[in-house]
């Protein structure tokens, strides 16, 4: 592959450009973002979104996937370079960084192409805010088969390295989509099955819910949950039982235990 170039100098322009995506203004303003590991950017090839760049180290020079990937990279008009393990440090950030990197384009599907009868479950999600719970979040959803996962309101960046790396690859596979709150509204109110809130208040356990499908799972964020807006927006509100001294689950675990309920 005569295409590939070689850098080695820490002060290149693209080491600097791809190392500032870790940043979200830098993320907002270029469409871009990184996912690191071979494993990670080869199955977004296999989804059809292969890399925009993709970097690798000397140590997965010889590995056969890389070379499939290199070819798909190249074949769709990417750049591939082969780096030294200080320029990937550099841009992961990392002592032991990943011996692959891509730089992708962002991609947010537009909320009125969302086709509810498709799969039986979908999440929604208003003000999240760690990006290793919402990274999980798209990962459970994905292996769980829903249909996507929208954003409601300020929510942390999915695009960020952290929710990348927490998705394991997923973020290629589900799509993604953002609304304000009164367009979420709006628009929940077209949609055709049931809208399945969670709140602590709720007097309703969870598995005993009326789970009308296509069912929309919608969650609250970490701190405060849902607002009363967005809590009267559901069919039903609903609690998960504790029985233990903890009297609140970690929101990815929620989500995880809410779109089973839905599903089974």
């Amino acid at each position: 592959m005569s295409q590939i170039r070689q850098i080695t100098s820490l002060t290149n322009p693209l080491v600097k450009a791809v190392r500032a995506l870790h940043l979200r203004k830098a993320r907002e303003q270029s469409g871009q973002f990184l996912a690191e590991g071979l494993k990670i950017v080869a199955e977004a090839v296999e989804l059809g979104r292969p890399p925009r760049v993709l970097l690798y180290g000397p140590e997965a020079r010889d590995r056969p996937v890389l070379h499939a990937v290199a070819e798909a990279t190249l074949a769709a008009g990417g750049e591939v370079v082969e780096a030294t393990r200080e320029v990937l440090e550099k841009i992961s950030r990392r002592d032991n960084p990943q011996t692959v990197v891509g730089v992708f384009d962002q991609t947010f599907a537009a909320l009125e192409t969302l086709s509810a009868s498709s799969r039986t479950v979908w999440v929604a999600l208003h003000a999240v805010r760690d990006p290793g719970n919402l990274g999980t979040i798209v990962r459970t959803a994905d292996a769980a088969g829903c249909g996507g996962v929208i954003l409601v309101g300020e929510c942390c960046d999915p695009y960020s390295v952290e929710a990348v790396r927490a998705t394991m690859g997923s973020i290629f596979a589900l799509p993604i989509y953002k609304a304000s709150i009164p367009g979420f509204i709006a628009w929940r109110q077209t949609w055709p099955g049931s809208v399945v809130g969670t709140l602590l208040s709720a007097t309703i356990e969870h598995r005993s819910a009326d789970y009308r499908r296509p069912c929309l799972i919608l969650m609250g964020n970490e701190q405060q949950g849902l607002t009363p807006e967005l809590a009267a927006a559901c069919d039903v509100n609903v609690k998960i039982p504790m029985h233990g001294r903890a009297d609140s689950l970690n929101l990815a675990v929620a989500t995880g235990v809410m779109i089973y309920a839905a599903i089974s």
